[in-house]
């Protein structure tokens, strides 16, 4: 898993709500997306996390999340440095704040904090999520932390999201922070053909309810919403084989 796999499950994330089963925007449940990581202005969320470093130790950060607009737009904010990092757009404006705590046997605690510091309501940010890389370092599970580090990670206070190791299995150089609960090293299944902006869903149920829209369904969803329009197009176009993959698949615990 590379950097780019962990993109793509960040995007899963990035989405997840964004457009629910019937798909068309007229559905009570699609008048109102969105319903993850949402900071309101004043609001804030808090990733609090481990790392085995020393001095020599920096760090990556990208924040990302969908801008509330009459025309949900993707942002994205980035830093190295420690401190505040402010950004601004015209109708939404905000801070991340990256700071460390040092401990004596080279562990360090690193916390980012966004805040929404838009002064008119109604301009929040949705989906936030946070992508942390470590170099000269190693994260620690915050799941499963070793039992060295167990009392000092039940320190650390996530407010409103989830830290997990991310990237290729068993390395240590990445989190992913998001207020959608996983595992350490999520992974999108090869199985899976698309995002269906709903994963508590079954990816099988939910193609063969989309292949059983009625006509005007259809056109409603391809009038109103790119994505939508392009959900319908992928899932009518699978071929049987690929329908098959998604009935079941046994994989080792």
């Amino acid at each position: 898993m590379t950097i780019t796999d962990v993109d793509k499950v960040a995007n899963v994330l990035l989405y997840e709500g964004y457009l629910l089963y019937p798909y068309r925007p007229s559905a009570l449940k699609n008048r109102q997306p969105f319903t993850f990581g949402i900071i309101a202005p004043g609001d804030h969320m808090q990733t609090e996390c481990l790392v085995m470093g020393d001095a020599a130790t920096t760090f990556d950060v990208r924040v990302r999340f969908i801008e509330l607009t009459p025309d949900p737009v993707e942002r994205e904010v980035t830093t190295g440095a420690m401190g505040a990092t402010t950004f601004a757009w015209p109708s939404l404006s905000g801070v991340v704040e990256v700071s460390t705590i040092r401990y004596a046997d080279r562990t360090l605690r690193v916390r980012v904090r966004i805040v929404n510091t838009t002064s008119e309501s109604g301009h929040s940010m949705a989906a936030t999520h946070t992508i942390l890389g470590v170099s000269n370092g190693e994260f620690v599970s915050m799941i499963d932390p070793p039992e060295i580090y167990r009392a000092t990670a039940g320190e650390c206070q996530n407010i409103r999201t989830w830290p997990v190791l991310a990237g290729p299995r068993g390395q240590h150089q990445i989190v992913l922070s998001s207020p959608i609960i996983v595992y350490d090293y999520p992974e999108i299944a090869d199985e899976s053909p698309g995002d269906l902006y709903d994963s508590t869903e079954i990816d099988e149920i939910l193609s063969l309810r989309i292949l059983a829209l009625s006509d005007d369904e259809q056109r409603e969803i391809r009038a109103s919403d790119e994505k939508g329009r392009a959900l319908l197009e992928r899932t009518q176009s699978l071929a049987a084989e690929q329908l098959m993959k998604l009935h079941g698949t046994m994989r080792p615990v």
